[in-house]
């Protein structure tokens, strides 16, 4: 794979971000982690929702959002609550 939005989950505008947010290339997408890439995405967009933090989950394990399991779904809900405040 040579690009992100070739990855689950990652359009091309979700691709931009990550771009202007120094992340290239899914592996290095994949490296950082779904937790480390939202917080360097959250730095130049602000408003980054859950529902971007699952897609970079999924995108990193090679699958859907949707298909993420309960548990992990807790745990990003988790780290994102804490992000947040």
């Amino acid at each position: 794979m040579k690009r992100l939005s070739e990855m689950p989950n990652i359009g091309i505008t979700l691709e931009r971000l990550l771009v202007s947010a120094g992340i290239e290339t899914p592996e290095v997408l994949v490296k950082l982690g779904s937790k480390t890439a939202f917080l360097q995405l959250k730095k130049i967009d602000p408003t980054a929702c859950l529902n971007k933090l699952y897609a970079l989950e999924g995108a990193v394990q090679g699958q859907r959002w949707h298909s993420l399991s309960k548990d992990i779904k807790q745990d990003l809900t988790c780290f994102f609550k804490a992000v947040k405040e």
